[in-house]
């Protein structure tokens, strides 16, 4: 999932113990759990009968998706809760952004109140300050469906409908193979985490260790930093290149700080230094199509996210119980499947720099 700003400072203390030498903190559940250890249900099994879906084009609801940021992830999303409601004659009243802004997040809770949506679909940007932000609107009648994140205190079939989010486990299995694909059995590679308290994230970079170490143990991982704002990607990865100049790769948590990354190899002219992320980015994509830095890029599908929320708000409102934690699957990318991926991902077709110099 895309995460371009961060709010929160605080220390993920799981990693500064990795990096002294705790491993028994690494993830060592071989599969995702929901916030509060749920058992994941799979994205596919969440669906409406014919009887249910008239039942709710009967009804004339309407909706409303707050998002945390804008990005080709974000938007991807967005069109498939849109595609999905409009099947369904529900009507979207409003999208917002909250620029990762809590503040920001709770004028635009404050806003759509007044449209008294039936259905809210949210990214919670903070889950203390949005437990706050959030509970009115609940307490007004809307059913919320998250994205990932769980505001504090929120209760199950009570305050929220239920979570949909990525293969959290999976996704950093994958990228553990890209890295191991990239640099072989015995490569030195830069670890970068989230240096924050964020669900996904620290999912994410757990389950990347944790695959390494398990999968690959001969890959050394020279150095691990965290980073919390992401345009530091750069500087953190120029220190790194010039400390570790026998680094093979760089992992970076997400696309935007991945982007940051790139820029450093490019600036001391390492060609070789190969980049695995997360999340589909047109910058990064470019990079990978051009056969640069950019080696393995894991996705999830964004597209079909938003449907299953959109599912699960039209379910929740006809009163059906439906599972408290739901994810989509992910996928590896390199530059053999670019296209494909792409179009699998964000259903649609990648930008035309990318597909250009696919062709070269």
């Amino acid at each position: 999932m895309s995460v371009t700003k961060i709010l929160h400072k605080s220390r993920v203390w799981t990693f500064a113990l990795l990096a002294m030498g705790c491993s028994s903190l690494v993830q060592a559940s071989n599969e995702t759990k929901g916030p509060n250890g749920e058992q994941a249900i799979p994205y596919t099994q969440v669906s409406l009968t014919q009887e249910q879906q008239d039942q709710v084009k009967s009804k004339n609801y309407t909706a409303a998706i707050l998002m945390h940021s804008t990005s080709d992830w974000s938007n991807a999303l967005v069109a498939g809760a849109k595609d999905l409601f409009s099947s369904l004659n529900v009507e979207v009243v409003a999208v917002t952004d909250a620029e990762f802004d809590a503040n920001k997040q709770k004028t635009d809770v404050e806003t759509i109140m007044a449209m008294k949506p039936d259905i809210l679909i949210a990214l919670v940007v903070d889950p203390v300050s949005g437990a706050a932000a959030f509970r009115p609107a609940v307490e007004q009648g809307s059913k919320l469906v998250l994205i990932s994140n769980l505001p504090t205190g929120f209760v199950h079939g009570k305050d929220y409908a239920g979570i949909v989010t990525d293969d959290l486990f999976e996704m950093g299995k994958i990228a553990a193979d890209l890295i191991a694909d990239a640099v072989g059995p015995k490569g030195k590679i830069g670890f970068i985490y989230h240096d924050a308290s964020y669900y996904v994230t620290n999912q994410r970079d757990q389950a990347v260790l944790t695959n390494l170490k398990n999968n690959y143990p001969e890959i050394e991982i020279v150095a691990q930093r965290g980073i919390a704002n992401a345009n530091d990607g750069e500087a953190i990865s120029s220190a790194l290149i010039t400390q570790y100049p026998d680094i093979n790769a760089i992992y970076a948590p997400w696309d935007s700080i991945a982007e940051g990354v790139v820029s450093a190899t490019r600036a001391a002219g390492r060609k070789d230094i190969k980049v695995v992320t997360m999340d589909l980015g047109a910058a990064n994509a470019l990079d990978m199509a051009k056969g640069r830095n950019v080696a393995g890029i894991v996705t999830d599908l964004p597209y079909d996210l938003g449907q299953t929320l959109a599912r699960m708000g039209a379910l929740s409102k006809l009163g059906v119980d439906i599972p408290a934690f739901v994810t989509v699957s992910a996928s590896g990318v390199t530059r053999d499947n670019l296209a494909s991926a792409w179009q699998k991902a964000l259903r649609r077709e990648a930008p035309s720099s990318v597909v250009k110099a696919l062709a070269k």
